[in-house]
């Protein structure tokens, strides 16, 4: 599914992109490529579901955001994908997803990670997306972190 190329592209971003104005010109630089191509094989290897993304991971208790819940939502079927999207929309939602239900014990269909300060601040953020869900929502709660359990994206094992 990828070639050598790729997976030294994996490699060379797995832990994260350089820190300057112009990242991409100097992994492709460090891989010998010209950063069009670098650009052109991470688009194709997002089109083909190697990635999916390349996002920041930032440290939310590093940048004073030590309260972190996990909302969790019983939202009606037939509009969990629009609602699901205005929720994701939120400046202070950092992801936002829909999954299935695992019933009879966990009704919730759509989960949404809000951040802040203290809990006092993550429950008025988890007031504003009750109040988006409106009486679509017939259910919810909110999971909160203890401690953080994974910051890193993809890993590939090493040959050999």
């Amino acid at each position: 599914m990828i070639d050598a190329k790729d997976r030294e592209i994996i490699e060379a971003l797995q832990c994260g992109l350089p820190l300057m104005a112009a990242p991409y010109a100097q992994v492709a630089a460090d891989l010998g490529i010209d950063e069009d191509a670098l650009l052109f094989r991470l688009a194709d290897m997002k089109s083909r579901g190697v990635i999916r993304r390349i996002a920041a991971a930032p440290n939310h208790y590093k940048l004073g955001m030590t309260s972190n819940g996990m909302t969790v939502w019983d939202v009606e079927d037939g509009c969990v994908a629009e609602l699901g999207a205005r929720i994701g929309a939120l400046p202070f939602v950092t992801h936002c997803y829909e999954r299935p239900r695992a019933l009879p014990d966990w009704p919730y269909n759509l989960f949404a990670m809000v951040h802040g300060a203290d809990r006092d601040e993550v429950e008025e953020k988890r007031t504003q997306i009750a109040a988006i869900l409106g009486d679509a929502c017939r259910a919810k709660d909110i999971l909160y972190s203890t401690r953080i359990l994974k910051k890193t994206g993809l890993r590939l094992k090493k040959k050999g």
